[in-house]
């Protein structure tokens, strides 16, 4: 599969995995709700692997400044992923702290959003190399 076409299959499969994944925890359908998540973290990696082959494609400094943008945006997003998935296991044992699961799964789903449109932005405005 050719990175382009990897990677919008991928980040497709990523945001309807979260968006299955966003469906079943607000229905409390926890059953549904954990394959989901892990369902969408593991098309997430691969959609990050698909997209590093992508932006070898191009001259990404071109782009300007949305890449150190895009691509910090990125790492961090990435990384606040743990707190939904830290905060979601804790409501297994303590559903009190089902809020602030909610709020953080939001903030991530709201960041994958915004990481989502300056990789784009960021692909569109590079130069192509070759």
């Amino acid at each position: 599969m050719s990175p382009t076409v990897g990677f919008v299959v991928f980040l497709a499969l990523t945001l309807g995995g979260l968006g299955c994944t966003v469906v079943t925890g607000l229905r409390a359908r926890r059953r549904l709700h954990i394959p989901s998540v892990v369902f969408s973290i593991a098309c997430l990696a691969v959609t990050i692997v698909y997209a590093k082959k992508l932006g070898d494609q191009f001259d990404l400094k071109s782009a300007g400044w949305i890449t150190p943008f895009h691509l910090t945006l990125a790492k961090v997003t990435t990384a606040l992923y743990l707190v939904p998935i830290a905060t979601g296991i804790a409501t297994i044992f303590r559903p009190a702290t089902r809020r602030w699961h909610r709020r953080f799964a939001f903030l991530v789903l709201a960041l994958t959003v915004a990481t989502a449109i300056t990789g784009t932005a960021m692909i569109l405005l590079a130069d192509p190399i070759g």
